[in-house]
């Protein structure tokens, strides 16, 4: 009875540490952001105007990013049901100390997506999932 209190409380204490780690970086899509980093219009599906419409990337970390760039590399979903590679949105004003930071991105092509945040050492940094509607 001992060992399986004892392997209980080991995966619950796991599971705790993971989700907190999981959600210590992340990329949230929003309409806008705060002077402090606070996501303004939080959303994972936006609608935009046949002519294209705009949001923001938002990238929260648990440390400093320690680079100058960083890149959004942007896949859709094809016809096929899989991610494909779509286009890369750069970022090279980013300070090596900052934990969050932001990039407003106009989007023209309804669809869903997914975007990793690359670091300037090719490391996948955070990423996330988003839906985009003509309206």
């Amino acid at each position: 009875m001992k060992k399986n209190l004892f392997v209980l409380i080991f995966l619950f204490t796991a599971l705790f540490v993971f989700q907190n780690f999981a959600s210590a970086q992340k990329l949230t899509f929003c309409e806008g952001v705060s002077s402090d980093g606070s996501p303004i219009g939080k959303s994972s599906t936006f609608n935009i105007p046949a002519g294209g419409g705009y949001f923001y990337f938002l990238v929260n970390l648990r440390s400093e990013v320690n680079c100058a760039y960083v890149d959004y590399v942007v896949y859709k979903e094809n016809s096929r049901g899989t991610m494909e590679y779509y286009t890369t949105y750069s970022q090279d004003d980013v300070k090596a100390n900052w934990t969050w930071f932001w990039k407003k991105v106009t989007f023209y092509d309804a669809g869903y997506y997914r975007i990793d945040v690359v670091d300037c050492g090719s490391e996948t940094i955070a990423s996330s999932y988003l839906t985009v509607n003509y309206q």
